[in-house]
């Protein structure tokens, strides 16, 4: 009876108790747990609750090799003391990964076609889950606003590492704000997501794992600006800011014992003087000042840090103490390393995703590229998925030329209208996306908001050629002397010139709108040229048309209001109207003076931004600026299609994209962290 009572009470001790092993939850089989506060993913102790076990980690065995590689890291201590103390775990799709391997990208050149590769890596305080709806932690474990929106408090991790092992904690969220991000030194001119109505907020540290930013009037989206944008809100003080004379008294001594002659200096050779996570390194930029630098690039907190830099591409190790673990407690991420090649030459490119020579790709791919990738899947052992795109091809004309005889023209809106009339979209649909897409205008949202008159969406779509030709003779742009092709106003010879790379656009849609244009009198020339090239033109104001992809959801108009703000977007996307935005920043004191209703929409964006999402206000505010942007035809849309997503088989847990895109940020909605390879 003794013995009985015994084995009660042990089988009551282990009842009571946690399961040693963890079920191997997946998002395809939960195994009976239960869902945690945010899709797809646990806090630690929330997961070991739900699971009734106590989770042991496991680390990737190659990893004291890796960490070998990364130049500044020392011995690798382990991984009790690697992981922070509450780690994210990390739900896969389909399985449980193996450690290893090596995934091979394809970018356009340093700095070019980058993003899709690089977000394969990419953290930032919070995501979009992949339901592109819900905003879920990352970084951060947490955060909270107060009843108004105008402080936002964010949670940390306890124990959360740099990839160097140094403590990742608020200063550093802090550093990035008040040292980078508002120093002239590094930004000459703030982003607008750092302000509010162009106004500074202010950053409060409690704690090492608490940061409050304070907002000097409300701004629901600043969370949605984290969750969506390559521009973390944290950099490494412990390493950029020994280099900082506001932290360091000797860093300009620091500095030249490295070989420079400032601080500054080498906070741009690591950190650049852009938001852009993916400038070049020291070993690119000061290859001959590498010896004399502590690391070869900036700690990260993101899943893989760069090793090996030349301008034939890049190589990455994985990051020995990232914060994700999956549901067995295996660090995250599974693939051991990752392999950038840089191929401008979009054929090449192609040949090289039919020879099944890379893992993943989707940016620079466009559905024209479709039928061949098709064809070839089976034989490649790969897979091509169509995805809805959220950006379309638009056209803009450079309505601040230093040609100001083409400027004029440009400036009027019955050759802007002239010239979307003349556009056959309709053949655009059929010869460049197979049918399949939808013609739209741009109206500065994407998809189009409730609060969006469907007019606005097909303004001045319709192919009319007559009405275009008598638009641009009501412009002042005739025939004179019998060539078929229009001079300007003033007699002089009128030529457009059209450079475009196919990163931004696909150069079938740019020769068949080249085609309409020559068809009512406009003359024209297309040149393709790389993605840096155009790039700056637009910076120097000298493209006549600006032709890329463009559209934003309201997601990311919440929290930026670049798109509405004069040249109406960042260096990497379309912008136009260069001397505008020269006026805004100079107050007045030099370029050119925007018209009243382009004044407007920048108090219509800051009043947009600080209004309670979804609230009649909002709608009201909302519709004004669609009617502005669309009526004015900053931006000329055309045809919004779906584009390819290409994968190998063998690369597993990967998820069906809901679509292409840039906007939210291509692979971290589907945490890349999480893929495999099996072979």
């Amino acid at each position: 009876m003794k013995k009985i009572a015994l084995m009660a009470v042990s089988m009551a001790l282990l009842s009571s108790t946690a399961m040693a092993n963890c079920p191997a939850v997946t998002v395809a089989d939960s195994k009976g747990v239960g869902a945690g506060q945010y899709p797809q993913q646990y806090e630690l102790a929330e997961f070991e609750t739900l699971a009734n076990c106590s989770l042991t980690m496991s680390a990737n065995s190659e990893m004291a090799a890796l960490n070998g590689q990364i130049m500044g890291n020392g011995d690798l201590p382990s991984l009790a003391e690697r992981l922070p103390a509450e780690p994210l775990v990390v739900a896969p799709y389909q399985k449980i990964g193996a450690h290893g391997g090596t995934m091979r990208a394809l970018s356009n050149a340093n700095e070019a076609g980058t993003s899709d590769f690089l977000s394969t890596r990419h953290v930032n305080l919070v995501r979009y889950a992949d339901d592109l709806q819900t905003i879920v932690p990352n970084v951060a474990k947490g955060w909270k606003w107060n009843d108004d929106y105008t402080q936002l408090t964010f949670f940390l991790r306890k124990g959360h590492k740099w990839s160097d092992g140094a403590p990742f904690t608020s200063a550093d969220v802090k550093f990035w704000y008040d040292h980078l991000s508002m120093d002239k030194n590094v930004f000459e001119k703030p982003k607008d997501y750092v302000l509010v109505a162009g106004e500074v907020m202010t950053v409060e540290t409690p704690d090492e794992t608490t940061v409050v930013f304070n907002l000097p009037s409300p701004k629901p989206g600043l969370l949605a600006h984290f969750a969506t944008s390559y521009a973390q809100g944290f950099q490494p003080k412990h390493f950029l800011g020994q280099f900082h004379p506001a932290i360091n008294s000797n860093a300009d001594a620091l500095a030249k014992a490295a070989g420079f002659e400032t601080g500054y200096e080498v906070i741009k050779a690591y950190y650049g003087s852009s938001d852009w996570t993916d400038t070049s390194t020291p070993m690119l930029n000061n290859p001959d000042k590498l010896a004399q630098l502590p690391a070869h690039t900036v700690p990260t907190l993101e899943s893989h840090i760069v090793v090996k830099e030349s301008t034939e591409g890049r190589h990455y190790v994985a990051n020995p103490y990232f914060f994700q673990v999956d549901t067995q407690g295996n660090q995250l991420p599974y693939i051991a390393e990752q392999n950038e090649l840089f191929i401008n030459d979009n054929q090449v490119r192609l040949l090289k995703l039919v020879n099944a020579e890379v893992d993943y790709k989707a940016q620079s791919l466009q559905l024209a590229d479709a039928p061949l990738l098709l064809e070839n899947q089976e034989k490649g052992d790969f897979t091509v998925d169509l995805r809805p795109q959220i950006s379309a091809p638009a056209f803009s004309f450079n309505l601040t030329s230093e040609d100001t005889e083409k400027r004029k023209v440009f400036g009027d809106l019955n050759f802007r209208k002239a010239m979307s009339h003349a556009i056959n979209r309709n053949e655009i649909n059929e010869v460049a996306f197979f049918g399949q897409g939808e013609i739209t205008q741009y109206i500065g949202f994407s998809p189009a908001p409730s609060f969006a008159d469907p007019k606005w969406l097909k303004y001045a779509t319709e192919y009319n050629p007559s009405e275009s030709r008598a638009l641009l003779d009501s412009v002042g742009m005739k025939d004179t002397d019998g060539d078929g092709f229009r001079e300007l106003p003033n007699g002089d010879q009128f030529v457009l010139n059209m450079q475009f790379s196919t990163q931004g656009i696909a150069g079938q849609v740019v020769e068949l709108v080249a085609q309409s244009w020559a068809e009512v009198g406009i003359k024209t020339t297309v040149k393709e040229v790389t993605p840096d090239e155009y790039r700056s033109a637009q910076s120097s104001n000298k493209l006549d048309v600006g032709m890329w992809e463009k559209g934003q959801p309201i997601a990311i108009v919440l929290g930026n209001n670049e798109l509405w703000v004069p040249p109406y977007e960042n260096y990497f996307g379309h912008r136009v109207a260069m001397l505008w935005a020269e006026y805004i920043d100079s107050n007045g004191a030099k370029g050119v003076e925007p018209p009243a209703y382009a004044m407007d929409l920048i108090k219509d964006i800051n009043a947009f931004q600080s209004a309670t999402p979804g609230s009649p206000e909002a709608a009201e505010i909302g519709a004004k600026m669609v009617e502005k942007m669309a009526s004015n035809l900053l931006f000329i849309g055309t045809v919004k299609a779906s584009a390819p997503i290409y994968h190998r088989n063998a690369l597993k847990n990967f998820a069906d994209f809901k679509t292409a895109s840039y906007e939210y940020y291509r692979t971290y909605p589907y945490r890349p962290t999480q893929w495999s390879l099996e072979n």
